[in-house]
């Protein structure tokens, strides 16, 4: 693990996005830790996080031209993402979002900002079932561009209903990279070096045990 990687742990416990407990996910599990990134909820910690962003983005060597941010959690994000980039590591990365319904007056589309063009990164939080992914990658597709990857801020390295990880079929059958800034092995390693009680690391383990891959 990074330091990087251990400060954004810190950083999402700090801002109570990282939380432990029992949590009921939308597919019905019941998880002991919950990540809710609609609590970087002001300028200052939305910032910092679109610095997390692109350091893992960098990091990854992955190869792009813009970004994509699927409505609605990834509109803040794709943004703050860009002025990371452009701020730390002096890339000038056009950027554009969706919108949820086509517009039909005014400058109309389904799409704001830049046009999608060549290779596209989407920015989004987390991947659960990959709808978003795949409507995010159709999107980019009718557009004539590609999908180069995707850039989310934490992997559970879970597996889907089906039994196969989400993340895995995104890469296969798209063929694309999904990059992270943290996985659950990076959670469980902070923990275990005495961030954490004995009890929670248990709960954890027993949950991957079940449902990772």
């Amino acid at each position: 693990m990074q330091d990087y990687q251990k400060d954004f742990i810190e950083f999402a416990l700090s801002q109570g996005v990282l939380q432990f407990g029992e949590f009921t996910l939308k597919s019905g599990r019941i998880s002991p830790y919950f990540f809710n990134s609609g609590l970087f909820n002001n300028g200052a910690s939305l910032g910092k996080l679109g610095e997390f962003y692109a350091r893992a983005i960098v990091d990854s060597g992955l190869a792009f031209d813009m970004l994509f941010g699927p409505a609605y959690k990834g509109i803040p994000l794709v943004a703050a993402v860009a002025i990371a980039l452009a701020q730390q590591y002096q890339v000038t990365s056009p950027y554009c979002f969706d919108r949820k319904e086509v517009k039909d007056h005014g400058e109309g589309g389904l799409t704001v900002g830049a046009p999608l063009r060549g290779r596209v990164l989407i920015v989004d939080d987390v991947i659960s079932a990959g709808t978003s992914t795949n409507h995010s990658v159709a999107i980019i597709r009718d557009a004539g561009a590609g999908a180069a990857g995707v850039a989310i801020a934490l992997d559970r390295q879970e597996s889907g209903p089906d039994g196969g990880s989400a993340i895995a079929e995104i890469e296969q059958n798209h063929g694309i990279r999904v990059i992270s800034i943290i996985k659950l092995d990076n959670l469980v390693e902070y923990l275990q070096q005495g961030h954490g009680e004995t009890e929670l690391l248990d709960s954890i383990r027993q949950y991957r045990e079940k449902y990772g891959v």
